[in-house]
């Protein structure tokens, strides 16, 4: 009961009641298959056998938190989807089958994007341009690289936006109250939002001048996210979810 109350009042969002109470095999599932990218992101060098390769092996942790923290964002945004709404009809069924696929797909793609980038910045900042040979990427095919993560960047949000766009649609079902109202739509818009961005990154990556440098228009998610705060702020009227909702 101790551990119950805690879930309830502590482990959430205080501006939103969390309707998943319970894990479901949907989440034991697809926490499985995040596991699994985790492992295949990490696990993607082969084993050092010598000093050496014990640096450069270290070294790896570079890329590898870059590529990690982009699988923690997907998860956490498929976390929050379910605890919000606990939703599992057979629509969110198949964008969740269809984002675990996504994310398996991603994992190795992900590594080596990242392992080029690491490699790129390594040339520039001290002139040591192995590790970029050792991938074979010249400017172009860096460029080819970004193109193809903005657009696996974008079909993974493309399907949490319409997940949560889901949710939106069964506000009535859900009965969210103001605040939620407003934080569901802001999730929406936003997901959206880096859906457009990505495309954008991936089209001017492909077929512009500049290839791999227009991956530095994805730092406007955040402005983004900025604006849709003020967009969609929380009604003054309302109280947090968690004092109404009879808990």
């Amino acid at each position: 009961m101790l551990r119950d109350h805690i879930a309830r009042n502590h482990d959430n969002d205080p501006h939103f009641r969390w309707r998943g109470e319970s894990v479901t095999r949907i989440e034991n599932l697809s926490d499985i298959v995040f596991a699994l990218a985790f492992g295949m992101l990490v696990s993607a060098s082969t084993p050092p056998t010598s000093y050496n390769d014990l640096l450069d092996h270290l070294w790896q942790i570079i890329p590898v938190v870059a590529g990690f923290t982009i699988l923690v964002v997907i998860w956490n945004s498929h976390f929050v989807f379910f605890r919000r709404y606990a939703l599992a009809n057979q629509w969110v069924v198949f964008l969740n089958a269809c984002l675990l696929l996504v994310v398996l797909f991603i994992a190795y793609p992900l590594r080596f994007i990242f392992d080029g980038l690491f490699g790129f910045l390594l040339g520039l900042t001290t002139g040591d341009w192995s590790r970029i040979e050792i991938t074979g990427m010249d400017f172009a095919a860096s460029g080819h690289i970004v193109g193809i993560f903005a657009l696996g960047y974008a079909v993974v949000f493309l399907i949490v936006a319409l997940m949560y766009g889901h949710a939106l649609r069964k506000k009535d079902l859900l009965d969210l109250n103001d605040k939620e109202l407003a934080l569901t739509k802001r999730s929406v818009w936003q997901y959206r939002a880096s859906v457009l961005i990505a495309l954008a990154v991936g089209g001017l990556a492909l077929l512009s001048p500049l290839g791999p440098y227009a991956a530095i228009l994805l730092s406007f998610t955040g402005f983004v996210a900025y604006g849709l705060y003020k967009v969609f702020p929380f009604p003054e009227a309302s109280e947090p979810a968690s004092e109404t909702d009879g808990s």
